[in-house]
């Protein structure tokens, strides 16, 4: 006789969606649903069910009409971007085809808020590759552009903007480093120039979109 209870399904998989388990299962074969997958905002925002007013179809007129962006209604679905990704081969949730896809089903505030649209390593292999001359990663720059514009930035890039406004340099760097260069003969490092940097920031606005993604956290 067989066990009833072998036959349910667990709790995570009855709540998603049949495309994205069955996506989970191929890549992570031996469990239901990874650890990266569980803790990944991006998976989460795709197996969490779709409501009507999520979808506007304005979203990839939006993205059409910038530059680099044209091409995006060629794409057909074929997965040659995010077979090809190096980025994809050692992530659970970044997948350049499904990014396409939500543009097209319109679903601008899953991909704008995504944390995993930042994992794009910019490397064009998407773009290089696909049959149908998408410029993948000129779309993802799009959405990163778009997704800052609305508060959405992940926290590092958020200390590299207010390192770079401080002090003209991305990184911080400790005196003590700049003691050992001292003592090992170094030349000493080239200063920023933070104010010149100020200037160009109110000019972009760029000083402008960091102080609303911090009021975003």
């Amino acid at each position: 006789m067989t066990d009833i209870k072998s036959k349910q399904k667990p709790e995570a998989e009855k709540k998603m969606p049949y495309t994205a388990v069955k996506s989970i299962q191929r890549n992570n074969p031996t469990s239901t649903l990874s650890k990266e997958a569980e803790n990944s905002h991006f998976t989460i925002s795709m197996t969490t069910p779709i409501q009507p007013h999520e979808f506007d179809p304005q979203f990839k007129k939006e993205i059409i009409k910038k530059h680099g962006g044209e091409n995006l209604k060629h794409c057909f679905q074929c997965g040659t971007c995010t077979s090809d990704c190096p980025i994809a081969r050692f992530s659970d949730s970044y997948r350049p085809r499904t990014l396409i896809r939500m543009i097209q089903l319109g679903l601008k505030n899953r991909v704008l808020s995504s944390e995993t649209l930042w994992l794009c390593a910019a490397c064009f292999t998407c773009t290089d590759r696909c049959p149908q001359d998408v410029e993948v990663a000129s779309v993802i720059r799009i959405l990163r552009n778009m997704a800052v514009e609305k508060g959405f930035v992940p926290k590092i890039f958020k200390e590299l903007g207010s390192n770079i406004l401080e002090t003209g340099i991305a990184y911080r760097i400790p005196e003590l480093r700049l003691k050992r260069r001292e003592q090992s003969g170094l030349p000493p490092l080239p200063k920023g120039n933070p104010q010149a940097i100020s200037k160009l920031a109110k000019a972009t606005s760029f000083s402008k979109l960091l102080k609303q993604g911090e009021r975003t956290e």
